[in-house]
């Protein structure tokens, strides 16, 4: 069954709320098709945004790669070499390496951010500075849940003076790529409003040992509610709070798999590489399973072929698959578990595969 079709069937069981489904290859649109709505009444169109989670993180670790490229960080650097701060409680030898793939051993805020507002950017900010981490910088690999945009973000206004979200949107706007890790007032009207897909979905979550604080700290991450104010979508919170369009997700995978694209042509071959190619590997100690992070992104195998993305808490995820010669992506406005999206996912697989 094409993607669209299985997308279609999910809106009509009313499992599927609103969504898009988006195949980009060798730069020419093969699939960008829509079901439901994206607010209970307006139908959900190609230009649609809606927050995406975690499928931000590879859009965060573009804008610190792009420092790297022009020679304002190093990939081996001490962090505390541009934020003294950062330096204590056994983190001296953290470097910009460790942050970009999981080994920095912060993936949760301390306790105390369990009082803090979620756009209290300085507080959390200095709570990072001042935690010890779960693990020795280097030696196992941790998702970042929340804090991974804000570890790279006070890293990159240390090196260069410019907040991470408004260097990725001056790479978005050159790419020409509908994505956004904080939204402006223009482009408000078109966001879809989030619900609750499988009631409970939160709630689960921050039951979790591993989850919980991973996702709870600071509070309301997880809540539609917050994730629907104006508030948090004025908020840069860049390791989770990507708006962006299925079509611009798959459209810069597609992109990504490419050496000549045009982040391959941005980065250069070295960082290209190092972007898209595998740099730690091992038993995550939040997702509790083998995975392997480049610096942004993570590598799967399905069948011995393997595929590039991220996919998000709520559902949503964009990948490339490099033999296939496509980027795809599924977006969702209804918050739940990823059954959804691995049924858009195999029968995009079924379709592109040669």
């Amino acid at each position: 069954m094409p993607p669209a079709d299985v997308l279609d069937r999910l809106a009509a069981s009313g499992t599927e709320p609103g969504a898009a489904v988006a195949v980009v290859r060798d730069g020419v649109v093969e699939v960008d098709h829509a079901a439901g709505t994206r607010d209970g009444t307006a139908p959900w169109t190609s230009d649609t945004l809606v927050m995406t989670f975690s499928v931000a993180k590879p859009f965060a670790a573009l804008a610190v790669l792009d420092a790297v490229r022009e020679g304002t960080l190093g990939l081996d650097q001490p962090v505390a070499s541009v934020w003294p701060a950062y330096g204590a409680a056994g983190k001296a030898a953290t470097t910009v390496r460790h942050l970009l793939s999981h080994q920095a051993g912060l993936p949760a805020f301390p306790e105390a951010a369990a009082d803090a507002e979620y756009d209290d950017r300085e507080m959390l900010v200095g709570l990072l500075a001042a935690a010890s981490p779960v693990h020795r910088p280097g030696a196992a690999v941790a998702e970042h849940a929340l804090t991974y945009g804000h570890l790279l973000d006070e890293l990159l206004r240390r090196a260069t003076g410019e907040a991470l979200d408004e260097r990725f949107a001056r790479i978005a706007r050159a790419a020409g790529w509908d994505l956004h890790l904080r939204v402006g007032p223009a482009d408000l009207g078109r966001v879809a409003t989030l619900v609750e897909a499988e009631p409970g979905w939160a709630s689960a979550y921050l039951a979790d040992p591993r989850w919980g604080p991973a996702l709870g700290r600071p509070p309301g991450l997880l809540d539609a509610d917050v994730l629907n104010s104006e508030r948090f979508r004025r908020t840069p919170f860049p390791a989770v709070a990507l708006h962006a369009t299925a079509l611009a997700l798959a459209t810069f995978y597609d992109d990504l798999a490419r050496p000549d694209g045009v982040v391959g042509e941005r980065l250069g071959p070295a960082l290209w590489r190092a972007y898209t190619e595998p740099a730690a590997s091992g038993h995550d100690l939040v997702l509790d399973r083998p995975v392997t992070w480049t610096l942004g992104l993570q590598v799967d195998e399905e069948d011995g072929r393997p595929e590039i993305g991220m996919g998000g808490a709520g559902g949503c995820s964009a990948w490339a698959e490099p033999a296939a010669r496509y980027g795809a992506a599924y977006v969702t406005r209804g918050l739940g578990g990823h059954d959804r999206g691995e049924a858009v996912w195999e029968a995009v697989r079924r379709r592109f595969r040669p």
